[in-house]
């Protein structure tokens, strides 16, 4: 693999903690209303990745191709907005890392059975000892980083 990928792939994870801060700023402007800063962020978004879009895609066939999708296919787009919303929601009231942190281990819990089991028509990656091995690492720092004070309190 290209380090280019990495280098996105980690950028990307420092963007979504970025965008925590700046949506969660965000509702505290518009009254504390973390939905309205959901639905701005997204609708800044939506502007962005069309006009991105008209530049760069391919639209030949998109009407054909878009009228063929299963309705599944669909829920990509809710499941961001309601990503978008929790980060929101949890970023003042337990911190960004702590959300980060509860997100990078759910993404890789579920990461973990969608690549075991090629779910959501995903291809099956093999999943080894030491995949499970490294997700509990994780969960233990997950649990040294929220609970370390209570765990190890003279220190």
């Amino acid at each position: 693999m290209h380090i280019i990928y990495f280098l996105m792939a980690l950028a990307g994870g420092a963007g979504l903690s970025v965008q925590a801060a700046v949506n969660s700023r965000l509702s505290s402007g518009v009254g504390g209303q973390p939905l309205i800063a959901a639905f701005i962020s997204f609708g800044v978004g939506a502007i962005c990745l069309g006009l991105a879009a008209a530049v760069q895609a391919n639209w030949s066939g998109f009407g054909v191709n878009i009228v063929q999708q299963s309705p599944w296919k669909w829920l990509g787009g809710l499941i961001g907005a309601a990503f978008v919303f929790t980060t929101i929601f949890l970023a003042p009231k337990i911190g960004i890392t702590n959300v980060m942190f509860l997100f990078i281990i759910g993404q890789l819990a579920a990461g973990l059975c969608i690549d075991s089991f090629g779910l959501i028509e995903m291809p099956i990656r093999p999943v080894h000892w030491w995949h499970f091995t490294g997700l509990g690492i994780m969960l233990l720092g997950l649990i040294c980083y929220m609970y370390g004070n209570r765990i190890f309190p003279k220190l």
